[in-house]
């Protein structure tokens, strides 16, 4: 290898590249995501030490008094070990692995999407986008039908920086903005804030943020604090699936 195609592979021209193939590009928290990661050799043979998969999406972080939208890393998912990949070679790797329960729908803002990189010994690292359409699982579904049913329609869908109180393993929630669309309920409340935990194990933890309209004088003063809003959670499963709307009216009637 001469000294000039070294120097230029090492800055990335002429180096390898990198493409991804999903299998299809919808698919719900919790499925298997199969595809191919097809390697082009470059101009010069180069030492591959792995080739991961990393799977992202952006939430608003709040930051004095501001918002900005953060890239954040899901997961990330080793499709192989240290190889060769010669001069002009093309190579086709077949990967698979589980969308997390917690991946965000691809609801309002929120997007998912994966990148495909190389570590490629005293080069730069390539790297490849795909985006993934994450829609609701049945169980999920059955929530949003059943609240839609309850008079309320989705306003916004955004993944929110997390109180320390609410996070798991990521720094953020998805939040679905629901409001009222039936007069009974819109002369009860102001809007309904749903939060979902999947859990992994069929279990689906629902928090409810439930905003009370204002009553009298009272009404207005928890308003101007803050104090109008209750969080309840409620854990379903796809045995609740049939009941889920009587649930949900319970929780809104016993806390509107």
């Amino acid at each position: 290898m001469s000294f000039f195609n070294k120097v230029f592979a090492s800055v990335g021209i002429g180096s390898a590249s990198v493409d991804t193939k999903l299998e299809k590009d919808t698919y719900m928290p919790g499925e298997t995501v199969q595809g191919v990661v097809a390697i082009k050799g470059g101009k010069v043979e180069q030492q591959i030490d792995e080739i991961y998969l990393t799977l992202n999406t952006t939430y608003l972080r709040e930051s004095d008094d501001r918002k900005y939208t953060v890239t954040a890393a899901i997961d990330r998912f080793r499709v192989t070990t240290p190889f060769t990949i010669r001069s002009n070679e093309n190579r086709d790797i077949p990967f698979s692995f589980q969308l997390p329960y917690d991946t965000p729908l691809s609801i309002g803002r929120s997007k998912v999407w994966v990148t495909t990189g190389l570590d490629i010994k005293g080069g730069v690292d390539p790297s490849d986008k795909d985006y993934l359409k994450v829609v609701p699982n049945p169980l999920m579904s059955a929530v949003f039908n059943a609240v839609d049913s309850l008079g309320f329609r989705i306003r916004e869908a955004d993944c929110e920086e997390a109180p320390r109180r609410l996070r798991s393993r990521l720094p953020f929630v998805q939040e679905f903005e629901f409001v009222p669309t039936s007069e009974a309920v819109r002369g009860r409340l102001d809007e309904l804030e749903v939060v979902f935990f999947p859990a992994g194990n069929g279990t689906l933890d629902i928090m409810f943020q439930v905003d009370r309209r204002a009553r009298g004088l009272s009404g207005l003063f928890s308003e101007a604090l803050g104090t109008d809003e209750t969080n309840v959670r409620l854990a379903v499963t796809n045995a609740d699936i049939p009941f889920l709307q009587q649930k949900i009216q319970s929780v809104l009637q016993r806390y509107s």
